[in-house]
């Protein structure tokens, strides 16, 4: 299979090997004085392995910025030439893909947007056949990972070696502290469905903001990420899009520095101490498993009980007085209200899918 030209070795083993990995620059091309700018900054951090920008920008409502398009494809190949670094761009079509393969754009990614939408995908992927280049994918915006794995398996089907994954954050209803909340779990579930392939965090479409981006980059390297896509702008407050959630290089650096950057290693068969604890965790989930098990026979026999005298599975009064003592003996025992919720939801379903089917057994 052909490898684009300047798709060049060293760019392939640092996708494969290097950690973490960085890609930053603007949310949008806006200007070519504009970007030049921002690339040469970047490229002083000596921290940066690729330069990103967004060439067409799908947005939500029409009559704002949408991105240059193709000119500013001539702006990437000359921060090209003069950093060094290879570059990135966002594609959701056949015909913005082969403008940047024209352009010798070095790594194509797909957005949250084109990841909801198998159609889009499955052009994209159709547009790439034959040509072998490094393609990332972001997560959908909706928190469906089931799209985001259909996403990968389009695209490797077109004959692509080289994939990536970014977590950027899911949309939700209603106000919240984030842009789009990370929902860490399904982004770890993503990851350990594909533990090989190079796995990074969008900081700035989760968060939305600056102030956050610290505690966010941190979670994901404590999370064993492989790096981060990061909006970087020379002037972020005068961007002609996302201006909030932006910062300057020099700013990037700093963020950079101060970040504890883990390293993803197996535990030493040394190391006596870890190893016990692990042993008293795997000790516990047996425990926890039983448990469960145990409290599933009894909803089985409540679900007996209420075919028998035909009531409802769901008794609200009841699972309101469970949440509520549960929350205020776990906040007692120094367990988060979220968690509490979350696991105590994962047993309700559960116990309300056994029940039902107890009740519809003929």
């Amino acid at each position: 299979m052909k490898i684009q030209e300047d798709i060049t070795q060293e760019l392939l083993e640092k996708i494969s090997a290097k950690r973490p990995f960085i890609i930053a620059g603007p949310c949008s091309a806006e200007t070519e004085e504009q970007y030049i700018s921002t690339a040469l900054q970047l490229q002083q951090l000596n921290k940066i392995d690729v330069l990103r920008a967004g060439i067409w920008k799908p947005r939500t409502r029409p009559g704002t910025f949408e991105g240059v398009g193709v000119e500013g494809l001539a702006w990437l190949q000359k921060a090209k030439a003069l950093t060094g670094l290879p570059v990135a761009v966002e594609v959701a079509n056949k015909t913005q893909v082969e403008e940047a393969l024209a352009h010798r754009v070095d790594i194509l990614w797909i957005g949250a947007r084109s990841t909801t939408n198998p159609f889009s995908v499955q052009e994209i992927a159709d547009a790439l056949k034959g040509v072998d280049v490094p393609v990332l994918i972001k997560n959908p915006i909706n928190a469906d990972i089931e799209l985001w794995t259909g996403a990968v398996e389009r695209i490797e089907k077109a004959g692509i070696s080289t994939i990536g994954l970014i977590h950027r954050g899911f949309s939700s209803y209603g106000p919240t502290e984030y842009r789009n909340p990370p929902l860490w779990h399904l982004a770890i579930e993503m990851k350990a469905r594909y533990p090989d392939l190079l796995f990074l965090n969008d900081p700035s479409h989760i968060c939305g903001n600056r102030i956050m981006l610290r505690e966010v980059v941190q979670t994901a390297i404590n999370l064993a990420y492989d790096g981060i896509m990061i909006e970087s702008h020379c002037t972020p407050d005068l961007a002609w899009s996302d201006a909030s959630q932006q910062i300057t290089p020099s700013a990037l650096g700093e963020l950079l520095k101060d970040i504890q950057w883990t390293q993803v290693m197996e535990i030493s068969s040394e190391d006596h101490y870890l190893i016990h604890l692990r042993q008293q965790i795997d000790q516990m989930d047996d425990e926890l498993l039983q448990l469960l098990s145990r409290r599933m026979e009894i909803s089985d026999k409540i679900g007996a009980y209420k075919k028998e005298h035909q009531l409802s599975i769901l008794q609200i009064k009841r699972w309101n007085y469970i949440m509520d003592r549960i929350s205020l003996n776990g906040s007692k025992l120094k367990l988060s209200p979220e968690f509490i919720k979350r696991y105590y939801n994962a047993i309700h379903m559960e116990s309300i899918r056994r029940q039902n089917e107890v009740i519809n057994k003929k």
